[in-house]
């Protein structure tokens, strides 16, 4: 690479600073997997765990709450949607922060936010105030992946970066399966507040984060924090000297550090990241609208439209989920040899087929709708599962975590229409129209990525994104 280019804005540092940088950075990508990269994956892929718990933990509480308190589908969908709206100004905010305050600080907030909102929740006695504490859990909800997909992000090298992040990743989709099958195993035992009282669980993941685990090193190098930085890299690579794995010379990258001026999240508009910014905004919410669409009112459609028991509605809604993780695991293993491209254009394109099956079909049973909406469901979900990786390497580390956020910002904004979409279509033009409607949506990200995309797979992050 014969010239680096330097976002607008940004101020290059002093040539001996920026060398000490690059030669860091060079020696945490030559590392091999160590023991506190595993410890890393394992407490943050803990929190992210119960972060997906308690996205997805409305969908099984709500077909009993219908009933229990005679709400509405408009109702349903406000309780649904504004969960989704909290969860987007969490992404803000905690995004904003992580740049500020560091990585590992900022989740170990989040947990404790939506840990303690979840016991709230248990206390909730109408749609209107379980809506509102629904709202603050959202925040942190909202806050823990981008920022946890940060730092994971930022402790992978270019080697296998997509293979590493990914089955980080998928425990959030594991997540997702384990409110199914709590839901299923346990609320209609013990009720709705069930499934609020297991979200606390992640509360004891405070003390591991903040004792165990290192900052990201990436974000102390940022941050002109170079002798912690270096404390850090000198632990991983005791930790490799120790395993007896002898480490190659360092490899000088071709990279100009750069720090921001006072530009902070107006830099994703600058010429080198605009496009890059719009394109990725239009992948979160296409592909969030859909799916959370779908995950969130389908154990409610069983059992309103199709009139099945309880158990069935909710034994089919972790189904739907749990075969999703078995394809994310696939993906997880084979997008770092096929590429963010090309694998977000072929799925994006594929999840339309089944949608307009069951649109023309008029989606006439509750077991076409499973196996049709599963299809799509867990083909999207790859995709969904991979944007926090693809958007963090198309970003520098100085506005990762606020680029992360802003798009899982529209991931929220996704979120919070699709559920009231359904709601509104349903009601008044029947199910068949949403699947047409989501097939369309999928289309439009389609379109967009084969377009507008580019490639990240094997490129080290200082490198693609100066």
């Amino acid at each position: 690479m014969s010239q680096i280019n330097v976002a607008e804005g940004a101020v290059q540092t002093d040539t001996s600073e920026h060398s000490t940088q690059a030669m860091l950075i060079a020696r945490l990508e030559r590392l091999p997997m160590t023991r506190l990269h595993i410890m890393a994956r394992l407490i943050v892929g803990c929190a992210t765990f119960f972060d997906g718990y308690t996205s997805l933990s409305i969908a099984y509480a709500l077909p009993v709450l219908i009933h229990q308190w005679n709400i509405n589908t408009h109702a349903a969908g406000y309780v649904i949607s504004v969960g989704y709206l909290g969860q987007l100004c969490g992404a803000l905010f905690f995004g904003w922060l992580a740049e500020r305050k560091g990585r590992l600080r900022v989740t170990t907030m989040t947990v404790a936010v939506y840990s303690v909102m979840n016991l709230v929740c248990v206390f909730a006695w109408s749609p209107f105030s379980l809506g509102l504490f629904r709202f603050i859990q959202g925040i942190g909800v909202g806050g823990e992946v981008p920022v946890a997909g940060t730092y994971v992000n930022e402790l992978s090298t270019a080697r296998g970066r997509g293979r590493f992040f990914l089955l980080y990743e998928i425990v959030f989709g594991i997540g997702l399966t384990a409110a199914g099958i709590m839901g299923y195993l346990l609320v209609p035992v013990f009720g709705w507040q069930v499934m609020f009282i297991v979200g606390t669980i992640p509360v004891v993941l405070i003390a591991p984060l903040r004792l165990l685990l290192p900052e990201s090193p990436r974000w102390l190098i940022s941050q002109g924090r170079l002798a912690e930085a270096e404390a850090i890299i000198v632990r991983l690579e005791g930790l490799c000297k120790a395993r007896g794995v002898a480490l190659p010379p360092p490899v000088p990258i071709a990279w100009r550090p750069a720090v921001a001026g006072q530009r902070a999240w107006r830099e994703l508009f600058s010429p080198l990241y605009r496009g890059r910014t719009l394109m990725l905004w239009v992948l979160w919410l296409s592909s969030y609208l859909v799916i959370n669409g779908m995950v969130t009112w389908l154990p409610t459609l069983y059992r309103s439209i199709f009139h099945l028991p309880l158990s069935t509605s909710l034994a089919y809604g972790f189904t739907m989920t749990g075969i999703s993780v078995c394809v994310g695991v696939i993906c997880g293993l084979s997008i770092d040899r096929v590429g963010r491209r090309r694998w977000f254009t072929i799925a994006f394109f594929l999840g339309v087929v089944p949608l307009l099956v069951l649109a023309a079909s008029g989606a006439k049973s509750a077991i076409q709708v499973l196996v049709f909406a599963t299809m799509t469901y867990a083909i999207i979900q790859t995709i969904t599962l991979s944007l926090y990786l693809y958007t963090g390497e198309l970003y520098p580390t100085r506005i990762r975590a606020i680029g992360t956020a802003f798009g899982s910002a529209w991931l929220r904004l996704g979120s919070a229409i699709g559920p009231a979409l359904v709601g509104l279509i349903v009601s008044s033009y029947g199910i068949d129209l949403v699947f047409l409607t989501f097939a369309g949506v999928l289309f439009i990200g389609g379109v967009v990525c084969f377009l507008f995309s580019l490639e990240s797979k094997g490129r080290i992050l200082e490198e693609l994104s100066p």
